[in-house]
């Protein structure tokens, strides 16, 4: 396999044209397209992300506290 030498400047120019064509592209999903993304993540990695607080499907449920309760009630008379 080549290695190519690239200054920053080309990487640059090299990525943002592979950003333009895979993003504008009428077939996304195409072969060629495929492999184009997959020369641009070898180019610019994405920065790895780290862990949310919560998962999102723990986000509004209710918790229970120490003694098993609910931590909080809901209001059966608003609207009423």
């Amino acid at each position: 396999m080549q290695h190519l030498d690239l200054s920053d400047d080309e990487t640059a120019a090299l990525t943002k044209e592979l950003d333009r064509i895979t993003r504008n592209d009428r077939y996304p999903f195409s072969e060629r397209i495929r492999t184009l993304n997959a020369i641009l993540a070898k180019l610019s990695p994405e920065p790895v992300r780290g862990p949310c607080c919560r998962p999102r499907c723990m986000l509004g449920r209710e918790r229970k506290g120490a003694t098993g309760q609910r931590s909080w009630k809901p209001d059966h008379n608003r609207g009423s």
